[in-house]
């Protein structure tokens, strides 16, 4: 069974796409601080009032973490049918029960097949991890979580007071044509 796999840079996107600020995150579902950035990014983004978009982009750390890699693709696998995010929301919630057994149930959950999460059906959906790793590399990403903002690494606590100042001067420093005026 050939699987046409998505590896575009932005395919698991959550927040309007014509909002100014581009915040990307690489995450490895292994490890607790991602877990911990995870609501907070997501609340960033629904309290922006259309400002912020969200990119999840993998970044398994595989020497210490044993199974990020196998959750990424169970994550790609469950993107393929529409559930990305909830796949997503779930494998933090349970980043201590990641075997296959788990991810299996928590396809099942969503609705998806969960023997097309893990083994040889979720191999194909490696070429899109890599790819989100290769971006990783080319951008210094050494650990996780690492959020970028507006293009720019960003090096403050995930937390929600010191992204939304972030994302405030980024506004600010943003072209006119890029801002846009807030809802109200």
């Amino acid at each position: 069974m050939v699987v046409a796999v998505d590896t575009a840079p932005c395919r698991h996107a959550y927040g309007p796409a014509d909002a100014p600020i581009l915040v990307v995150e690489y995450g490895d579902f292994e490890c607790p601080y991602c877990a911990q950035a995870a609501p907070v990014l997501r609340e960033l983004v629904d309290t922006s009032d259309g400002q912020v978009r969200l990119v999840f982009r993998h970044f398994p750390v595989y020497d210490v973490h044993p199974y990020a890699l196998t959750a990424a693709l169970a994550a790609e696998a469950a993107g393929a049918q529409g559930q990305f995010w909830e796949m997503h929301d779930r494998l933090f919630a349970g980043q201590d029960r990641l075997a296959d057994k788990f991810l299996r149930a928590y396809a099942g959950a969503l609705g998806v097949d969960g023997d097309l999460v893990i083994g040889d059906a979720a191999q194909p959906y490696g070429d899109a991890v890599e790819a989100d790793y290769g971006l990783a590399i080319e951008q210094g990403v050494r650990g996780t979580p690492s959020i970028f903002l507006g293009g720019t690494p960003y090096r403050g606590r995930a937390e929600i007071a010191p992204l939304r100042k972030a994302m405030a001067l980024s506004l600010r420093r943003a072209p006119s044509g890029q801002r846009r005026r807030r809802r109200g």
